[in-house]
């Protein structure tokens, strides 16, 4: 997996949690701290993916991160949805979607790291 194709599924995997999480929460009343998780992962991934443009081994560490972040992250989403539904709240979103909508992005999160690591350090 090139590097060019690891920064733009950073990036769109980071702003995809970010505005798919507004839209999910906005006006239901989902407390701050579980929309806040998805902007401190993407946050970390974007900039991550912006830094890339020039590697260095502390950007390459930042980078890595925040796909573990959002694998990390997504894992506890994806999978309380899958096992424990009833508990789920999934805002302005039907939960199957929304579980697939996790699913999907928890496995690019996979890829991505899996991706990032294997990726040989220029720096």
């Amino acid at each position: 997996m090139t590097l060019p194709l690891l920064r733009f599924l950073g990036a769109g995997l980071a702003l995809s949690l970010m505005i798919g999480e507004l839209i999910r929460s906005w006006g239901v009343g989902r407390p701050i701290m579980f929309v806040l998780d998805d902007f401190l992962a993407g946050g970390l991934l974007l900039a991550g993916a912006i830094l890339m443009a020039r590697p260095t081994a502390v950007r390459r560490g930042i980078f890595i991160g925040g796909w573990g972040v959002c694998a990390g992250m997504l894992y506890g989403s994806f999978f309380g949805k899958v096992f424990d539904p009833a508990s789920a709240n999934s805002g302005n979103f039907d939960l199957g979607v929304l579980t697939w909508l996790i699913g999907l992005a928890f496995a690019v999160s996979l890829v991505g790291l899996w991706g990032s690591i294997r990726e040989p350090g220029r720096a």
